[in-house]
């Protein structure tokens, strides 16, 4: 008999209770794994037959499809988007998400620059055509956008070889490198964590009601890495404390629209201990069902100095975070992001080819646990 029907006679049979007694049945009761319901995603490759071949041969039946095409101050384009997703349903893949064009480039490079500069008139022409994005994902049955609220892009001091994986390089930060090189302010001057929320709400004040209207989730990915207050001139709305930052954006609205893209790679860079500090922050936001996506990348390191390697050599266990988001009833994509990298041609594939086949086996793992 399996553990998890072994348990169910226990707390349904008055003999298993006998034996165990009420409170040593609760407990087993309570500590029955859940069914998992999440599966393996990607958001790399759009949606060429190139790559959905190249996803259908692994086993990712799930992804992220980029972007439609845009229409120079209108939005995106429906038909495209149609396009889109017919395509990845000649290989039975679900099209689950794109990305809303508020990247993590940086504010120098953003499509849409006004809406975190706040400078009005000029956002609220911005957010019309993203209001019309979110009424082409619903129209096009895609259920979630993925985006940033971020100034300063992705940082980055350099990469690290390591001689054990085959002289694959690691994308690295690290704080007092970063402050050598001197980098300049960025066109926004400064800008303190209050501007930054009340550029994010003035955003989601006119966004997320038409989210809730075509049934699109809007995800938010956290600023990669936290930094220092004021670097650059910059607070970042997940900075210094990445927890508190997560818990005052989980908390602007109370709306099943409003939540995030959880990148478990960017959170760790902002923690001490990373394999003990990111279990409590899965099972705050996953109990609030405010996690839509998940980014499944390792680091060595942590805060101000850390390192991007393999998902099975960086200092995470990931079959507990699995096990963790099993837990509190996570059902959406579990992706790889930001492989590490080689010169060796199609190194790129065989990176993320490796990190499919290493969460199909998390997943497989915990649902054996659960006996799904």
């Amino acid at each position: 008999m399996k553990r998890h029907q072994f348990v169910k006679v226990l707390a349904t049979g008055s003999v298993g209770a006998a034996v165990l007694g009420e409170n040593e049945v609760q407990a087993a009761v309570k500590a029955e794994p859940k069914k998992v319901l999440m599966k393996v995603g990607c958001q790399s490759g759009g949606t060429t037959v190139e790559n959905l071949e190249f996803k259908a041969r692994h086993g990712v039946y799930n992804i992220d499809g980029g972007a439609p095409k845009i229409i120079e101050g209108k939005g995106w384009d429906l038909d495209d988007s149609m396009r889109k997703r017919e395509a990845c349903e000649k290989y039975g893949i679900s099209l689950d998400a794109y990305h809303w064009p508020l990247a993590s480039s940086g504010i120098d490079k953003a499509i849409f620059p006004n809406v975190m500069l706040g400078k009005s008139p000029q956002r609220d022409r911005e957010i019309e055509q993203l209001q019309q994005m979110i009424m082409v994902a619903g129209k096009t049955g895609v259920p979630l956008l993925n985006y940033n609220t971020t100034i300063l892009p992705v940082l980055r001091t350099g990469r690290t070889t390591d001689p054990k994986r085959g002289n694959a390089t690691y994308s690295t930060w690290n704080y007092e490198e970063a402050l050598k090189q001197n980098h300049p302010k960025t066109i926004a001057g400064d800008v303190n964590i209050d501007m930054m929320f009340e550029r994010i709400t003035y955003l989601l004040d006119r966004c997320l009601p038409v989210a809730k209207e075509y049934k699109v989730k809007l995800g938010n990915h956290i600023a990669d890495p936290p930094t220092p207050v004021g670097y650059r001139g910059i607070t970042r709305w997940n900075s210094p404390d990445v927890f508190a930052g997560i818990k005052r954006f989980a908390q602007l609205y109370d709306s099943p629209w409003h939540g995030f893209n959880f990148c478990i790679g960017s959170i760790a860079e902002g923690l001490k201990d990373p394999k003990t500090e990111i279990l409590p922050i899965i099972k705050w936001v996953g109990d609030r069902k405010q996690i839509f996506n998940i980014h499944l990348r390792n680091i060595k390191g942590g805060w101000n100095n850390f390192q991007e390697v393999y998902p099975d050599n960086g200092d995470m266990n990931f079959l507990q975070c699995v096990r963790a988001l099993r837990d509190v009833g996570f059902d959406g994509m579990v992706m790889p992001d930001h492989v590490p990298h080689h010169e060796a041609p199609g190194s790129t594939n065989e990176a993320f080819a490796f990190s499919y086949g290493y969460i199909k086996g998390l997943i497989q793992a915990a649902a054996d646990e659960a006996g799904a």
